[in-house]
């Protein structure tokens, strides 16, 4: 099953600035080939339900590797079996209504 899902997800303890934390996500959704938005309060991830939340795992498992002792994260998700669509889809039907 596919999913979309916003993830945000915050290293506590570490500073005010997390910008070396989200790169490091970014660089693992990278590596797992999952397609991927980044805006200014998280990321939107496509793919495999599997291979999404793996790739959450891997993020807290690296962030935590790098010396965040506490992580809070905050995920959407959603899911459709009636048809197909993609991140790109839904931006798509929004801006042809604007």
């Amino acid at each position: 099953m596919n999913v979309i899902i916003d993830l945000c997800v915050v290293p506590i303890g570490v500073g005010l600035s997390v910008s070396k934390y989200v790169a490091v996500c970014h660089e693992i959704i990278n590596k797992a080939g999952l397609e991927s938005q980044l805006h200014a309060y998280g990321t939107n991830i496509e793919g495999d339900w599997d291979k999404v939340f793996d790739v959450v795992k891997k993020c807290h498992e690296r962030i935590h590797e790098m010396g965040a002792p506490r992580i809070t994260t905050t995920i959407k998700a959603g899911t459709r079996i009636d048809r197909e669509q993609t991140m790109a889809d839904k931006v798509a039907s929004v801006k042809s209504k604007l």
